[in-house]
């Protein structure tokens, strides 16, 4: 007979005899399950209460309990505890040793969430409103339905405010009410989407896939639908400076380039319960550029050195996405760009939505709603791509989930059209066996109506993209106030090196520059140019590579640079100052900086011709004196009396 089991792990069905025993039953049951522990199964026939232990049920047979063919079973058990860590200690005065067990929570509890997760799960996100004065009959201190706080997910607040999508928290807060709080006897809602068929599968009826497949273990049939909600509602870059510089090396080669986004997460307040991305940096990897496209290596030279550093910042940041230029000057006017992006081409290519699902995979987001510890992913999608009128703008996407389950379960591919994604076809091969359950999608025909499609072979890829608005901060406050250091990995335009970091600081006098402690009456305009010049993260992040200065020192250094009152208190460089790393750069500063040129005018014991007035040889030192600061920019080689640090033409530092 068949015997229906549902429980925590799912629905599952069981063909077994009527005289079967309740042990076969138990068997099967915890196969199904995750940890369970056995003396804690318990079965009944209603979803809540009657529950029956199975351990006071042994030796009986499934017809003597009253089941039979079809009947539905609920299961409910306790997760086994982790085994316990003994921990040993010696006898004392001839007593035995004890034994103290430790044992573990389960694994989301254990999930260290980000800053902003742990702001909003203790809010209770309601939207206020105020009084009424057309419906409210009560007094000040009264309430009605009229004017009670909404719920964070109220479809008519985010309809009226035009908001498409749910934020993170929000939605957690509609599918399940009290999932906010960390009570660890809640079953975390949110279940990562997967398509994948399930290998080894749950009846145990058959061999593994691709040697056999059942309804048990091979994925449901997809229908492509919009996303509720958003992991991210808003990118903002901290300063338009950022984008300016990764604008210029498109500016000055004419190929697109690619960065990833270096930034924290914060509450966005213009939905409820919000999060936004804050860009604070964009770190260039090697990359080889071309004039419709890029290639590049995935995951990146260095990454995990710049996750680590940047990590010590004063306020801890991350990488939140990535960006990439899609710019083509238009024939007619060079100073436009073609409008290649909109409504009627595509948003983000088949091939760009794939490599973003890709990317979101390889960095999912803790958190405590899933019992794996981990949903989704914050990593935002950027692209500079042309405006209307010709100008360049920020375009901000995420791919939904179904999009990063597709492509785990490697379903799609790109096409030659950028707008279409194609399905791709069975294949059992036994090294890479693929299975590809039917994928519909639904669209409005001529007259209105919602039909439903087959999405094979291709579907339209804007079912696989989520908008995220983006902008930049009208009162501007950055953590790097500088970003003229030259970039990396911009060889042949700009380079990277030691000697530009030396001749830097010894024009600023920062040898000269000392601890406050040790020297009370320093030059404060000093401290202020050498504190905006080290606050720029593409310095910071070479300086790492030089060797000069240890891990302990660097963090400190970027510590240091990213403080809010940096400028306006200088004093917070005394930490830097007193470094060991500071002081061997100080050292090589100071042994590089070039000797102070003498007086053009011989003395009278070596003067050759004595008829020569002095004045005539103070107008030859002035001369040499002006030809020596007629330098040549390296990056764009205009030659000229530059009268600061940075090439007049090109903007880019002289070196």
């Amino acid at each position: 007979m068949l015997v229906r089991i549902r429980s925590k792990d799912g629905n599952f069905r069981f063909e077994l005899s009527p005289t079967s025993s309740i042990s076969e039953l138990v068997n099967k049951i915890l196969e199904t399950t995750v940890d369970a522990d056995p003396s804690t199964l318990t079965i009944s026939n209603q979803p809540r209460g009657n529950e029956t232990k199975v351990s006071g049920l042994r030796g009986r047979s499934l017809e003597a309990l009253g089941l039979k063919h079809g009947d539905l079973v609920f299961v409910s058990y306790q997760a086994r505890a982790a085994p316990s860590t003994s921990v040993e200690q010696g006898d004392v005065d001839g007593q035995p040793s004890t034994v103290k067990s430790v044992t573990t929570k389960n694994v989301w509890d254990a999930v260290q969430e980000d800053a902003v997760d742990s702001y909003w799960r203790s809010k209770d996100g309601k939207i206020p409103r105020g009084r009424d004065s057309r419906f409210c009959k009560h007094g000040a201190n009264g309430m009605c339905d009229y004017c009670m706080p909404l719920e964070p997910y109220d479809s008519a607040h985010h309809t009226e405010h035009s908001i498409k999508h749910l934020s993170y928290h929000a939605y957690l807060r509609k599918i399940a009410p009290t999932s906010s709080s960390d009570s660890a006897s809640l079953l975390p809602p949110l279940a990562p989407l997967t398509y994948k068929v399930k290998v080894p599968c749950p009846s145990q009826g058959h061999a593994p896939w691709p040697a056999g497949i059942c309804t048990a273990c091979q994925p449901s049939a997809i229908t492509l639908q919009p996303q509720p909600f958003r992991m991210v509602d808003h990118l903002e870059i901290a300063s338009t400076d950022i984008i300016d510089r990764f604008l210029q090396a498109w500016r000055a080669t004419g190929l697109q380039r690619f960065g990833w986004l270096i930034g924290r997460y914060e509450a966005y307040d213009k939905v409820p319960m919000g999060i936004k991305a804050v860009v604070e940096a964009i770190y260039e990897p090697p990359q080889e550029g071309e004039l419709d496209g890029l290639s590049l290596g995935v995951p990146w030279e260095g990454e995990p050195r710049i996750r680590e550093l940047v990590k010590s910042a004063s306020v801890p940041l991350t990488i939140v996405g990535y960006i990439f230029t899609d710019l083509d000057p238009t024939v007619e006017d060079r100073t436009k760009n073609v409008y290649k992006r909109h409504s009627q081409s595509y948003f983000l290519s088949s091939l760009e939505t794939i490599f973003a699902a890709t990317i979101q995979n390889a960095n999912p987001t803790p958190s405590k709603s899933s019992p794996t510890g981990s949903f989704a992913s914050r990593l935002v999608t950027a692209v500079l791509t042309a405006t209307e009128d010709g100008q360049v703008d920020v375009a901000a996407y995420q791919v939904s989930e179904q999009a990063c389950a597709m492509v785990d379960a490697d379903m799609i591919e790109a096409s030659v059209d950028p707008g279409i994604v194609r399905v791709k076809e069975d294949d059992q091969n036994k090294d890479s066996a693929r299975y590809v359950p039917d994928v519909f999608y639904r669209y409005k025909n001529e007259y209105g109506l919602e039909v439903k499609k087959s999405a094979k072979p291709c579907f339209p890829v804007e079912y696989l993209l989520v908008n995220v608005t983006h902008g930049f901060p009208q009162n501007p406050s950055p953590l790097f106030r500088s970003a003229k250091f030259a970039i990396e990995n911009r060889p042949g335009l700009e380079d990277q090196r030691v000697e530009s970091v030396l001749s830097a600081l010894a024009k600023i006098g920062a040898p000269d520059i000392h601890d406050s402690r040790h020297s009370a009456n320093d030059d404060g305009q000093k401290r202020f140019e050498l504190a905006r010049w080290l606050s720029d993260m593409h310095l910071v992040s070479f300086l790492g590579t030089t060797q000069l200065i240890s891990e302990s020192d660097m963090n400190i250094l970027i510590r240091t640079v990213t403080s809010p009152t940096l400028l306006e208190d200088t004093t917070s460089l005394d930490a830097l100052l007193a470094t060991d790393g500071w002081q061997t750069l100080m050292t090589f500063t100071r042994e590089s900086a070039p000797q102070r040129p003498t007086s053009s005018a011989p003395d009278s014991s070596s003067r050759m011709d004595e008829d020569i007035p002095q004045d005539v040889f103070d107008q030859i030192a002035a001369q040499d004196s002006d030809s020596s600061r007629i330098r040549v920019c390296p990056h764009c080689t205009f030659e000229n009396e530059h009268s600061g640090s940075d090439c007049e033409v090109c903007g880019l530092p002289l070196g």
